[in-house]
Order: structure tokens, then C-alpha cells, then sequence
């Protein structure tokens, strides 16, 4: 048994010495191929000081694809970025170029 500390936060302790604690564990999501992915690229410029930054957001899969398409597009635009709540954020008004570069690495419903 894993006797983390970190997986019993928030847990009320039980008296009884059978008890099993159980973790909610989500389940992985399967990524859907690309030409089904319905991405939606948008400007934002609010609540970020004066800065732009692109969105991605629509994609549909588990954490890792997702962060290494973040990655791909942040390294084809040569800028910084984050990967964080299903959205990739790209600093800088890249709109178009990330649209081109989705649809060249096969997003077609890319808008």
C-alpha cells in the first residue's frame, strides 16, 4: 500500500483498521483523430495586462497530446506559452499563423 501522505489530503480517518481509502482516479481520455478535431483559435487581450496572447481551445484528448501540440506551436512561432485546463496559450497575436500550421499538421476543421 502507498503510504503517501499527498493522496490522503482532505480525507476524514476512519477508526476501523480494515478501512480502504479510495482515490478518484479519472479516467485518460482517448485523443480523437485530428480531421474530427474542432479547434477555435481567438485573440484575448483582457485581464493580461495590456498583452496579447492567442487561444486554442476546442481540443479533445488526454494531457500529453495536448501539451505537445502546445509545444509545436509555441516552437513554430518561436514564442513563449502555456499548455494548462484544456486551452494552449501562445504569447503574441499569432492568429493566423497558428491556423495555417494546424491545418498543415492535419486540423482541418481549424477556425
Amino acid at each position: 500500500m502507498n503510504n503517501d501522505w499527498k493522496d490522503r489530503l482532505n480525507i476524514v480517518y476512519s477508526t476501523n483498521p480494515e478501512f480502504q481509502y479510495e482515490k478518484d482516479q479519472a479516467e485518460p481520455t482517448e485523443t480523437i483523430d485530428k480531421q474530427k478535431q474542432k479547434l477555435r483559435v481567438s485573440i484575448e487581450k483582457k485581464g493580461r495586462g495590456g498583452k496579447t496572447v492567442t487561444l486554442i481551445n476546442g481540443f479533445v484528448g488526454n494531457e500529453n497530446d495536448l501539451k505537445a501540440l502546445g509545444k509545436l506551436l509555441k516552437s513554430q512561432c518561436g514564442v513563449g506559452g502555456s499548455v494548462k485546463d484544456g486551452i494552449i496559450l501562445v504569447q503574441g497575436d499569432f492568429k493566423q499563423r497558428i491556423i495555417d500550421l494546424l491545418k498543415k499538421e492535419g486540423y482541418t476543421q481549424t477556425k
